[in-house]
């Protein structure tokens, strides 16, 4: 079986402030919404016409806790992580869905500002990669011949 590959990286500007909650169990998750312009020519007059796409973006664990600390609405960033889609009835029984990037990466973009960049300790709260449905961190020391190669 084929593994499929599901990576996006998007720039753009915050729609509405980080909304910082936290699980049951204190997990902090930052929800905010992400507008990516663009600009097309309508073929028809030849105009330019400027566009924008709209995301909602999910961050977890530190991440979280940073961006919400750290950003605001308009603040120019770059997302990196993976799409996920939503599916839900509606009160009508209409079938919904959307789409939204689980972040792993978020940085601000300094094509138009600047920033100072503070760091945080490490902490032994769990890493983007390490919560709940997130895939396992590859340990380094494995010790494998080339017997253990499938091709």
């Amino acid at each position: 079986m084929a593994i499929g590959v599901n990576y996006i990286t998007v720039v753009g500007n915050l729609t509405r402030d980080p909304e910082l909650r936290f699980t049951p169990n204190g997990t902090p998750v930052a929800s905010f919404g992400i507008a990516v312009n663009k600009r097309t020519q309508n073929k028809a007059s030849g105009e330019w016409v400027n566009e924008a796409d709209f995301f909602n973006v999910v961050a977890w664990f530190k991440l979280a806790e940073n961006c919400a600390e750290s950003l605001g609405k308009g603040d120019r960033i770059l997302v990196t992580g993976r799409l996920s889609q939503e599916s839900w009835e509606d009160k009508d029984g209409t079938k919904r869905s959307t789409f939204r990037i689980i972040a792993n990466v978020i940085a601000p973009s300094l094509e138009f500002a600047t920033c100072k960049i503070d760091r945080n300790p490490r902490s032994e709260m769990p890493m983007m990669g390490q919560g709940p449905g997130r895939e396992e961190p590859v340990d380094e020391d494995i010790d494998f011949t080339s017997d253990d190669i499938p091709f």
